[in-house]
């Protein structure tokens, strides 16, 4: 499972149970989540974390740019069609970290990682 914050593109990616308990209470919003059958449960998830789930339109992948953007981005280290079940959690890290370590033009050449500790420290949060 993947997650993008949409406005510092900052990227989790792991096994969801393990992702959403480390989220800082600052990241704790909302989610727009594909229509894919993997997403049945939603409402469970929803209620048991706390989120507002969100469904973009069926066939707008537009709504979704920042993770569209990003699983493209993920795909130069598993192509499309990788079955994750073989992709062990630190190959999955690796690949978040080398993401979220790189500059990014839309945030002014900073890194995911730099923008998330900018945010976390004006918060008052602390790191995911």
């Amino acid at each position: 499972m993947t997650l993008v914050e949409r406005s510092l593109r900052f990227l989790l990616c792991s096994r969801l149970a393990d992702m959403v308990s480390s989220l800082p209470e600052a990241l704790r919003r909302t989610l727009a989540w594909d229509r894919g059958c993997e997403m049945t449960r939603w409402r469970g998830f929803a209620d048991a974390t706390g989120f507002e789930v969100y469904f973009c339109d069926p066939r707008s992948p537009w709504q979704r740019g920042t993770n569209e953007n990003t699983s493209g981005l993920l795909r130069q280290f598993f192509p499309k069609g990788t079955d994750f079940s073989r992709v062990g959690d630190g190959e999955a890290a690796r690949a978040r970290d080398l993401l979220n370590g790189r500059p990014r033009k839309t945030l002014g050449w900073r890194t995911p990682a730099e923008e998330l500790a900018r945010m976390l420290t004006e918060s008052g949060a602390t790191a995911v």
